[in-house]
């Protein structure tokens, strides 16, 4: 169950997207997240679903292994589509009860459903494709200037880092865990609410435990490193831009330019 997740691992092969700068992958993919949000209509979607298809054909990952993280938010996935599609008023088109579906909650439980799984996908082909390290070096990099406002760039960059390299590492000690306690005879697929939580209660506390276990860990080796920050301190491979980084660049603003025109011209048949 939780080795589906893929958001934070990293996908070892060589393609065009492991080899651009990581700067250039960060900020494709806030442009890629703001885009689906400018852009309303299924033309529009399906314009970025295409731009993602192409991004996942240059990265050379599997599109199995990306898909499957899709599971790890299918519950949430669901429980947002099925409140957009019941509590949006409209036009009548089923009744059930006391509960309705209308034209308007279709379309926007729909669009709901494809923004939702566009982002996740989007976000975890960034970290398959970038390394922790990377992905440091260019959120410390794009947060340069703020260090004029005396803001811990370094230390801010390391935290979402350190984050991000702990989820796969949680969801594996978490599925050891729970595996352990079905071994013990706990019970996980009680369909009774009440005795599904008592049974996360022995999941919880010894993943709680781990989890300290080893930020102490890592919090004691760094000390033993005389890690003090980022001040004065040199990388051994420096981000330098190159031809490849400029021209994606040049492609991420023709594809937010075409999705900004999506928005502002309203043509009737767009729905």
């Amino acid at each position: 169950m939780f080795k589906d997740i893929t958001l934070g691992q990293y996908y070892q092969t060589d393609s065009i997207l492991h080899r651009l700068d990581p700067r250039v992958k960060l900020v494709g993919t806030l442009v890629y997240i703001i885009s689906l949000f400018v852009v309303d209509t299924f033309v529009g979607y399906f314009l970025c679903a295409a731009f993602l298809i192409a991004m996942i054909a240059l990265s050379n990952v599997p599109v199995g292994y990306i898909v499957r993280g899709m599971k790890g938010i299918l519950i949430l996935l669901l429980i947002t589509m099925s409140f957009n599609l019941f509590l949006t008023p409209g036009e009548v088109l089923v009744r059930l009860g006391f509960l309705k579906i209308t034209k308007e909650g279709l379309i926007f439980a729909a669009k709901m459903g494809i923004r939702l799984s566009l982002l996740v996908i989007g976000s975890s082909l960034m970290t398959l494709t970038t390394t922790p390290n990377q992905l440091t070096d260019a959120i410390e990099s794009l947060l340069n200037p703020a260090k004029r406002f005396h803001v811990p760039v370094h230390e801010i960059a390391m935290m979402m880092s350190i984050a991000l390299r702990f989820i796969p590492i949680l969801m594996e000690e978490t599925d050891k865990i729970m595996k352990a306690q079905i071994a013990r005879g706990a019970d996980f697929e009680s369909k009774n609410l009440i005795k599904k939580m008592k049974s996360l209660v022995p999941l919880l506390v010894p993943l709680f435990i781990s989890a300290f276990r080893r930020a102490n860990d890592l919090a004691m080796a760094m000390e033993a490193r005389c890690y003090h920050g980022g001040v004065g301190r040199t990388k051994m491979k420096p981000l330098i831009y190159k031809g490849r980084d400029r021209t994606a660049y040049i492609v991420l603003i023709a594809f937010f330019a075409l999705c900004v025109i999506l928005r502002v011209v309203r043509l009737p048949f767009l729905i």
